[in-house]
């Protein structure tokens, strides 16, 4: 029910015509979705302003807020500090996550099985093809393994998600680095792909032996089954928003740099390893002050009234140092055409 009730909702937010004049418009992450979701009905309550959110993957939230078709773009991939110049970007982060392996394996629930980094790239690479195989035998020497092929899904969508799984494996498995790389879409070496965390998932729920990659809440929500990770400490660990904290705890923002920051493989006994952010796009020099006004009142309302919403759903939210930085970025950084501060 939720996910038809999510899909329901993301096929509405697609219609960017629909939206009353009223309300902000926006396009991008699916890894964000259900945080953005979840405020826009709190701040729709409080202000009467909505949010009409296309929830259509981070490399289509870049491409429509560079042709300007909406307010803000949200990508998990932040752009660097010359590709944001290009597009007459901004950019800063409003939520932060974690992206978890899903399986569909009989027998085995939540947390039944363990992975590792090595592991992991190696199935996504094809080169481990069965769930008995060895490798996962020797992190799980407790549990009987079928010899059931392994159905690898990913995303057919240029997708953050993405971004920050690739990331994940390049850091931690080098012919994965050299071969296939790290970006919101790769030439991926084996799998069925599927569209958005709902395609993904689909594929992952009506194949056994399936393994595939989706936000945390998403997976949470749709009561899917997850690995344990093995971190770079080399400590086994669950997802949730403990160790997803203990990951963002590392983080380094600064404005000065863009916000640019990757979370992924970050030390610590606790941390999550494939944990990651969404950033905002905004335009750099708007020609509608008072809707992008409106954009950083959805943002500023949420970071300071969206904090216990955010936790429900096992995000991490900005802390108040980096939301003071963000807010003092949108003050310096972002103007009308007439050079006057939009914030």
């Amino acid at each position: 029910m939720l996910m038809k009730k999510l899909t329901l909702a993301m096929t509405l937010a697609t219609s960017i015509g629909a939206a009353l004049a009223g309300d902000i418009t926006g396009a991008g992450s699916t890894f964000a979705y259900p945080i953005f979701a979840k405020w826009a009905t709190s701040y729709k309550g409080a202000t009467n302003v909505g949010l009409n959110y296309q929830a259509i993957g981070s490399g289509g939230g870049i491409k429509q807020i560079t042709s300007r078709t909406v307010d803000f773009g949200a990508s998990d991939m932040p752009l660097k500090h010359d590709d944001l110049v290009a597009k007459g970007l901004s950019q800063f982060p409003a939520i932060m996550g974690g992206v978890v392996p899903v399986i569909n394996l009989k027998g085995f629930h939540a947390g039944e099985i363990r992975l590792n980094g090595d592991v992991l790239s190696k199935i996504y690479l094809g080169q481990i093809k069965t769930w008995n195989d060895a490798a996962i035998a020797a992190l799980n020497k407790d549990a009987k393994l079928p010899d059931e092929p392994i159905t690898v899904v990913r995303r057919a969508d240029a997708s953050g998600t993405t971004f920050i799984f690739t990331n994940y494996l390049s850091k931690v498995n080098q012919e994965w680095a050299t071969k296939v790389g790290n970006n919101t879409d790769v030439h991926w070496p084996v799998g069925v792909a599927g569209k958005g965390n709902a395609g993904v998932a689909s594929y992952v729920q009506r194949i056994n032996g399936a393994i595939g990659y989706v936000e945390y809440a998403y997976a949470k929500g749709a009561k899917m089954d997850h690995t344990l990770l093995i971190n770079r400490d080399g400590k086994t660990v669950k997802p949730e928003i403990a160790t997803f904290q203990a990951a963002a705890a590392y983080a380094d923002w600064t404005h000065d740099q863009d916000f640019y920051e990757v979370l992924t493989n970050e030390p610590g006994a606790t941390s999550w390893p494939i944990t990651g952010a969404t950033f905002a796009l905004v335009p750099r020099v708007t020609d509608n002050a008072a809707r992008l006004k409106d954009v950083f009142k959805y943002f500023d309302w949420s970071f300071k009234h969206g904090v216990s919403q955010a936790k429900e759903l096992d995000y991490v939210p900005m802390p108040e140092n980096v939301v003071k930085m963000i807010e003092l970025d949108w003050s310096n950084s972002v103007k009308d055409k007439s050079g006057a501060k939009v914030w």
